[in-house]
């Protein structure tokens, strides 16, 4: 078979080359008429939906009774031809279609409501509305970018969506209330502005309208039937009245060039083929315009129809599909005929060396010293080609450079291999994927990969993820999700053969396997899909959206989460009456004592109904002791109070605190009449602190009184202590060192009034510590500054090394005494 050379398709325009590249023939039925339809392909090579045009300047052919009653519908076809699915239409008449970058399908109705399909062959779709305006003027047009689209309103009015996944319709700008012949926008991340331009063909001149102003460009050879913009936003073209395409800066200052298209008829279509040049179409005739106003024509048996990429144009019609671009510059320095580059050069060699001709050598040592860019040219341009067998000849030029060179990294090699068994792969008719390199660079292998599973072609994204050693748990999760919806075996066949599939592999979900059964009823499906998820937290949400309560519950105290447990115990207390509640919590005490420990917190209603059902008198009892402690009115707190002792009274287990409670009441009537006498201040103490209190204020009697039959003597002469040395009542304390005896001793005496600064008083406590040694007293009346009485204590006790020690440190005053003691010593 001969093989086609690659200039066969070359078209040069001025400088530069053109080629149009057959995919593939036989693509649509021959039935179906084009030009009576809307048609929409998706960037990168991807699906072309198809939907009938009804507006009201298109001629509907006349429908027999078999077509009478079918309901319009959405056909979605890959390039080959291949019906991928059908989507049915029940709204107003479809006025647009677009594609998102993901593949997601955009369908603008007349009446302004729109939806956004998600998945390419489920008929999954999010409605939204562009507002009440659109709904009572109708949508007239919509021009996409890959984000979002501008609608044209019957009132003259543009709406913009900037977001598929949070759709919010913003009106821009308004426009001269005029006729718009054509339109066009340049996308947010092309402008200037960073939002949405409108390019408005208006009269003679062209608006730009923004979100917010509309400015006229001053141009005044309109009306311009047609305006396009560059993918790369940098150029517009512009068809006018007489015929002529206007290629201007998107600023409109400079007029790039012009061609005179000598065709009376106006073209259905003007599209961007690249940033470089411009496709004028007709119904059978396409005409590209290259950048210096050259022109090459095109002529179909059939309607075309014109499909732009971010690198090309596909051209299809019922018989064939084909892609139109711009010649790649490693191409043209390749097979260029008279080309004496080197990757030329090398390509002649492989090809001398397949004649086994001694050439081969000496195109080598021609180009031997720029062999690395040969080998590097012939790799990147074996990626730009769509015949296998150029892409082998190709390899094969570069693997024989890099056999020749000592030094040489097969990195970019081994990629472009991979590359185009990739490429190769997804370009098969039965796949329909005519990607370029370009557009496969753009798109990525793992959304490639996407669109294979939204396909279904899960093989070949198996083999391709494997190759690429790229995760494939999302097409076994993609195919079980479909097995789920569309197998008709049973339940427990379906479970066990996608469990066998995929048990054991890593990153695979079940949850959103579940999810699909779930959503196709199949209940128990989805429960025993479930329980092959490993992670509960996982499968809570879905169980209890399948109102599996205790089995989620259950799940989530297993997996030791006290969130996830929480979660699903507040979700079952909104939906079950509190006795049911109770009941579930009864026999799994992990939920109930979170239950409790959340509830103490925020909602102690509840801990009493749980502890009244439960019979716990001792909790309801410390329940109601806490309410009590947090309540600043005395009558709630004392008639809490009464109810925990209540509650508790029959217990003998609980005889000291039902003692305790009454005592706390006590206390709270002593305090609220303490409050009345002395004033505020008493409710809430403690009984020592509300002794103290009351010492300080001059009650020690009524101190006294209360302390009787409720605290020791031992800790009511430490609160004595203390409050009156805090008062400064010296004569009262005074008063108290002239008793016998103390419960305390005498030393704490000594220390409270020595810290308070008073050391005429804390002098008076040391000979009352008789239990301490004489050391211990002499360091006390030194504390107090009483050396003298030190001295005599010393004396007293014959302890000699002590005075002299205490001579060293006396005054004048002190110190006649201190060597009268010495001196006496050392007489005996």
């Amino acid at each position: 078979m001969d093989i086609p050379k690659p200039t066969a398709n070359w078209e040069k325009l001025g400088s530069r080359f053109y080629r149009k590249i057959p995919l593939y023939t036989a693509v649509f039925d021959p039935d179906l008429e084009l030009a009576n339809y809307l048609i929409a392909a998706a960037p990168c090579a991807g699906a072309i939906a198809v939907v009938r045009d009804t507006s009201e300047n298109r001629l509907t052919p006349l429908r027999t009774a078999a077509t009478a009653n079918t309901k319009p519908t959405i056909d979605i076809y890959s390039c080959a031809g291949a019906l991928l699915t059908r989507l049915p239409w029940d709204r107003s008449r479809v006025c647009a279609l677009g594609w998102s970058d993901s593949e997601q399908l955009v369908v603008v109705g007349e009446d302004g409501g729109c939806r956004v399909y998600d998945g390419l062959l489920g008929g999954d779709f999010s409605p939204f509305s562009l507002g009440a305006e659109a709904e009572e003027h109708g949508v007239l047009s919509a021009r996409f970018w890959s984000g979002g689209f501008v609608a044209l309103l019957g009132s003259g009015r543009l709406v913009s969506v900037a977001s598929y996944s949070e759709p919010r319709p913003k009106v821009l700008a308004s426009a001269p209330n005029e006729t718009v012949h054509s339109w066009a926008l340049i996308a947010p991340a092309d402008s200037l502005s960073r939002s949405v331009e409108v390019l408005l063909a208006v009269g003679k001149s062209i608006y730009v309208v923004d979100s917010s102003e509309c400015e006229d460009r001053g141009l005044d050879a309109g009306p311009f039937r047609h305006v396009a913009v560059s993918p790369n936003g940098r150029l517009v073209a512009l068809y006018t009245d007489d015929g002529k395409v206007w290629v201007v800066s998107s600023d409109f200052q400079n007029r790039l060039s012009e061609y005179d298209s000598k065709v009376k008829s106006v073209p259905k279509d003007l599209q961007w083929c690249g940033n470089d040049a411009v496709a004028l179409a007709w119904e059978d005739e396409v005409h590209l315009i290259g950048p210096n106003g050259e022109a090459s024509k095109y002529y179909y048996d059939g309607w075309v129809a014109v499909l732009p990429d971010i690198d090309g144009l596909r051209l299809v019609t019922n018989d064939v599909c084909e892609f139109l671009q711009r010649v790649p510059d490693v191409t043209l320095e390749t097979f260029r005929l008279g080309s004496t580059s080197p990757a030329s050069i090398l390509l002649d060699a492989v090809d001398q060396l397949e004649k086994k001709s001694p050439k081969a050598d000496d195109n080598i040592q021609i180009i031997r010293q720029n062999l690395d860019e040969a080998v590097d040219t012939c790799i990147r341009a074996a990626g730009h080609e769509y015949n296998i067998y150029w892409q082998k000849q190709l390899l094969k030029a570069a693997s024989f450079g890099k056999s020749v060179l000592d030094f040489y990294s097969s990195d970019d090699f081994v990629d472009m291999t991979e590359t185009l068994r990739v490429l190769n792969g997804v370009r098969f008719y039965k796949i329909g994927l005519p990607i370029s390199l370009d557009q496969y660079l753009r798109l990525t292998p793992e959304r490639l990969i996407q669109r294979l599973i939204n396909r279904q072609e899960y093989l070949l994204a198996l083999k391709i993820s494997d190759y690429l050693q790229l995760p494939t748990d999302r097409i076994y999760v993609h195919w079980a999700c479909q097995k789920v919806r569309a197998s008709s075996d049973t339940e427990e066949m379906i479970c066990r053969t996608i469990v066998q599939r995929l048990k054991g592999r890593r990153g695979i979900s079940f949850e959103e396997i579940a999810h699909a059964a779930f959503d196709e009823g199949r209940t128990r499906l989805a429960t025993d899909l479930l329980n092959c998820e490993p992670r509960a937290g996982k499968q809570v949400p879905l169980l209890l959206n399948m109102k599996e309560d205790i089995i989620a519950l259950d799940k989530a105290i297993q997996s030791g989460d006290t969130d996830l447990v929480l979660f699903v115990l507040s979700s079952l207390k909104k939906k079950l009456p509190l006795a049911s509640f109770f009941r579930i919590l009864n026999s799994r005490p992990l939920a109930t004592a979170l239950v409790e420990s959340n509830a103490w917190k925020q909602e102690q209603s509840l801990l009493k109904d749980m502890f009244y059902q439960d019979d716990r008198r001792l909790d309801s009892a410390n329940l109601l002791l806490s309410e009590a402690l947090d309540t600043q009115e005395t009558p709630k707190r004392l008639d809490k109070l009464k109810m925990a002792s209540k509650l508790l009274a029959d217990s003998r287990e609980n005889t000291f605190t039902v003692k305790a409670l009454d005592e706390t009441s006590k206390l709270l009537r002593e305090q609220e009449s303490l409050d009345k006498d002395f004033g505020p201040g008493f409710i809430g103490l403690s009984l020592n602190a509300t002794l103290y209190k009351l010492i300080r204020l001059g009650g020690l009697k009524r101190a006294t009184k209360l302390s009787s039959s409720t605290v020791s003597d031992r800790i009511f002469w430490w609160i004595k202590l203390r409050a009156l040395v805090a008062k400064r009542d010296w004569t009262e304390v005074e008063e108290l060192s002239k008793q016998k005896k103390s419960p305390i001793g005498w030393e704490p005496f000594y220390n409270e009034v020595l810290a308070a600064g008073n050391l005429r008083l804390a002098g008076l406590f040391v000979p009352k510590c008789t239990v301490l040694t004489v050391k211990e007293r002499v360091d006390m009346w030194i504390k107090c500054n009483m050396l003298g009485k030190a001295a005599e204590e010393a004396g007293k006790a014959k302890d000699l090394s002590t005075l002299l020690e205490l001579r060293t440190t006396a005054t004048d005053r002190d110190l006649r005494e201190v060597e009268r003691w010495i001196s006496t010593l050392q007489k005996k």
